[in-house]
């Protein structure tokens, strides 16, 4: 199956003081490279985000239009650096702040096709989580234009984005999709600022 991947990696962290998601650290290694991890057979890779040092060579990035202007944005940022790479049909996106991500895109890959338009990861509870799911990249580039024409991308919602694709929602492992917002998410979730 082909896809290409998206990693969102650009957000403030604001409830951490600051401290970038994607640098923190779990079992040994940091947010971003488990999310890459996690991505790990697609055949293009974009971080949406600021610089990251020492990414693996091919990895593409970019930055959302303006910086932090939210998680639908930055969508639109990666499929348009993604734009002259020869696409896939498909596309992962995945926020970088869910230390255990890779158990949600092996499940979410092992239901594919699913519906028309992707998957989307949901939780036991039936919490859905849009940041952890494939889409048909076509169809996932017509909803950012008709956002954009909506003037809906800077600061949108990515469930208002994705309204209009025909998505099979897959039950993914408990924790799976668990995110790091604060510091009391982190310590629950074993996440820890790499030591200096």
């Amino acid at each position: 199956m082909d896809f290409d991947a998206i990693i969102l990696a650009g957000g403030r962290s604001s409830r951490l003081g600051g401290s970038p998601k994607s640098a923190l650290i779990f079992d040994g290694a940091t947010l971003l490279e488990r999310s890459l991890a996690a991505a790990a057979g697609a055949r293009h890779m974009v971080v949406v985000g600021p610089e990251a040092a020492a990414l693996p060579a091919g990895v593409l990035t970019c930055r959302e239009d303006p910086p932090f202007a939210g998680p639908a944005a930055a969508i639109a940022a990666g499929l348009d650096a993604l734009r002259g790479a020869g696409r896939a049909d498909l596309v992962l996106v995945l926020a970088c702040d869910m230390p255990r991500a890779g158990d949600a895109v092996r499940a979410l890959r092992a239901a594919l096709p699913g519906g028309a338009d992707g998957v989307m990861a949901s939780s036991a509870e039936g919490r859905l989580q849009p940041l952890a799911g494939f889409y048909g990249t076509a169809v996932l580039e017509r909803a950012v234009r008709a956002a954009a024409a909506r003037n809906a991308l800077v600061h949108g919602s990515v469930f208002a984005l994705l309204a209009s694709l025909d998505l099979q929602a897959v039950a993914v492992p408990a924790g799976s999709t668990d995110d790091v917002d604060t510091w009391d998410d982190a310590a629950a979730l074993g996440v820890a600022v790499r030591e200096p």
